[in-house]
């Protein structure tokens, strides 16, 4: 029985430490969860710098594959095929809207 006493007495100073804790981390959840709201609604300068460069490049893609279709429709157009003509001057019309979209 004199065993039990000091531990009976010593278990409020134990567990106060925890009930401290769990007060601690409901007080500061509230803030935590606001903050990684704000994080996800909001976009940092590098992350738009990333996304404006990822844009830039699937553009400068796009514009490197309608250059090549155009290239190929001229030279069917040279060779007298009329309706290849007309598909050179849609591309170049794409072209010139994708340029336009970045200028």
């Amino acid at each position: 029985m004199k065993l039990l006493y000091p531990l009976v007495l010593l278990a409020p100073l134990a567990l106060s430490g925890c009930i401290a804790s769990a007060v601690g981390a409901v007080v500061t959840a509230p803030v935590k969860i606001v903050s990684k709201g704000v994080d996800l609604a909001t976009t940092s300068q590098s992350e738009a710098d990333e996304n404006r460069g990822r844009a830039m490049r699937k553009a400068e893609e796009r514009l490197g594959k309608l250059q090549r279709q155009r290239d190929k429709a001229l030279r069917k157009c040279d060779d007298g095929d009329e309706r290849a003509c007309a598909d050179a001057r849609n591309i170049q019309d794409q072209i010139d809207e994708e340029r336009d979209r970045f200028n």
